[in-house]
C-alpha cells in the first residue's frame, strides 16, 4: 500500500500570467506566485512554446526535445512554498510527443507563454 494525504482546503485568487521569450517556464512560475504573495497554487493551464524543453521520466532519466518551437501540448503542477513542480507533453517539429516533469532552468520560452495558476489555501492541521 502507498502512503497517502488528503489535503483539505479551497482555492483563492486565480492569477493569469505571461512569460517573456529565453524565460525558463519553471522558474517564471515560481516568480509569479512569489510576486503575488502565493506560497501555494495549483497550476491549471496554459498555451506557449519553448525554444527547447528538458523533461524528465519517471526513471529519472532526461531528454532534451531541441527545435525552432517546441509546442507545450500540456502542463500541470503545483507550487509549494515558493518551489514549482510541473509535468506535461510536449511535442517537437516532427509531431513526436514527449513527457515527463519539467526540469528547473532547461525550458526557455520561445515567444511568450500564458499560464493560469489558481491560489491554494490549505485548512490548517
Amino acid at each position: 500500500m502507498t502512503d497517502a494525504r488528503i489535503e483539505t482546503g479551497r482555492t483563492g485568487r486565480l492569477l493569469y500570467g505571461r512569460v517573456r521569450p529565453n524565460e525558463d517556464l519553471v522558474g517564471a512560475i515560481e516568480a509569479l506566485c512569489r510576486d503575488h504573495a502565493i506560497a501555494s497554487a495549483l497550476v491549471r493551464g496554459s498555451l506557449g512554446s519553448l525554444t527547447e524543453a528538458r523533461l524528465e521520466t519517471l526513471e529519472g532519466r532526461q531528454i532534451l526535445v531541441s527545435g525552432a518551437a517546441v509546442e507545450t501540448l500540456t502542463l500541470a503542477g503545483e507550487v509549494r512554498a515558493g518551489r514549482a513542480e510541473l509535468s506535461g507533453t510536449v511535442s517537437d517539429a516532427q509531431g513526436r510527443v514527449f513527457g515527463g516533469r519539467f526540469v528547473p532552468g532547461g525550458n526557455p520560452v520561445c515567444v511568450t507563454f500564458e499560464v493560469a495558476i489558481e491560489e491554494w489555501i490549505a485548512d490548517p492541521l
